[in-house]
């Protein structure tokens, strides 16, 4: 799921203290990249390669030098607004030229003015934007904080997904979100949160929808959480093989990030949140280095091979 910001939107992020100097002009424009640009040689009427549709951003250098020099205003500006830009955001609550202000407009271009400083502004803004533009996705699921692990359950309807959660919240552990799950990726990882109003709420067959924020308090629930092992609930099928082992990791893609992954067959008498607790724990050792499973087959094969230099060194007639 993309998207795309617009500059209206943009002109309403209180943090960033920006205002609008050509009224309602172009604020219906859009920004589909999280990078700002800064013009360089395109003041001196230079064709530098300046990318369509981003947030050009001018502070007090480039301003003074287009205030101080008519030549720069001459050829600067319409270099400028060639390269199509989604905004031009002035820095430092300074004024920018009429010129540019007029040409602007004239094209459609959003002239907005920050109080921030030029430095503060970019990584403001950076930062928002490449949240905002992140790729993501929406899941059906449950999102829970164990042991400060996030951990996805995934299954089919009705497999038992929120009444697992619930005996987790009972124990403990923190609720994210039910039913929908909004992921976006950041960087290396994938976080996720609740989608609209459905919030801290939860879905039980028999009890009907449930607050879990009212009914355990504040500290049952969080807002996000980076997503760091799914758990996949299956409906017990015999005869088909599950692992017992655990010496292959697996691992689910989500948004192309790939994700430790666990399948739990689910059957009557199987304590599903105890397991649940016990796969976080195991998670939780594997990220400090330790690889339960793995470290049991190193120490089985050194057993098996002392055992048998041992019995190499016994003589054949004292086996006789």
């Amino acid at each position: 799921m993309s998207s795309a910001i617009t500059v209206g939107e943009l002109l309403a992020r209180a943090e960033l203290e920006v205002a609008a100097v050509t009224g309602q002009t172009g604020l219906e424009r859009v920004v589909t990249v999280p990078r700002i640009q800064k013009p360089g040689l395109a003041l001196t009427g230079w064709p530098e390669q300046l990318h369509s549709r981003r947030v050009l951003v001018l502070g007090g250098t480039e301003v003074e030098y287009l205030i101080d020099h008519e030549p720069a205003r001459a050829l600067g500006i319409p270099t400028l607004l060639a390269s199509d830009p989604a905004c031009i955001v002035v820095c430092r609550g300074l004024r920018p030229p009429n010129e540019l202000v007029v040409a602007s407009e004239q094209r459609g271009v959003p002239v907005l003015v920050s109080q921030l400083p030029t430095a503060d502004f970019i990584t403001i803004v950076t930062g928002w934007m490449s949240d905002r533009l992140a790729p993501s996705t929406d899941l059906h699921g449950v999102l829970m904080d164990v042991l400060g692990i996030g951990v996805l359950l995934l299954g089919k309807s009705g497999i038992g997904k929120s009444e697992t959660a619930l005996d987790l919240v009972v124990r403990g552990h923190r609720l994210v979100a039910d039913d929908v799950i909004r992921i976006r990726r950041q960087g290396a990882h994938v976080v996720g949160r609740g989608a609209g109003i459905i919030g801290h709420h939860m879905e039980i067959r028999g009890l009907g929808i449930i607050n879990v924020k009212d009914l355990f308090g504040i500290s049952a629930v969080r807002d996000t959480k980076k997503i760091e092992l799914v758990v996949e609930l299956r409906e017990w099928t015999e005869g088909e093989e599950y692992d017992r082992l655990g010496f292959d990791d697996r691992f689910d893609r989500i948004l192309d990030v790939p994700v430790p992954a666990v399948q739990l067959p689910v059957r009557p008498g199987r304590n599903l949140a105890t397991l649940i607790e016990v796969a976080a724990r195991n998670q939780l050792l594997k990220l400090q280095g330790t690889h339960s499973a793995r470290a049991f087959r190193d120490q089985l094969h050194r057993a098996m091979e002392a055992h048998a230099d041992a019995t190499a060194d016994v003589p054949m007639d004292a086996v006789e």
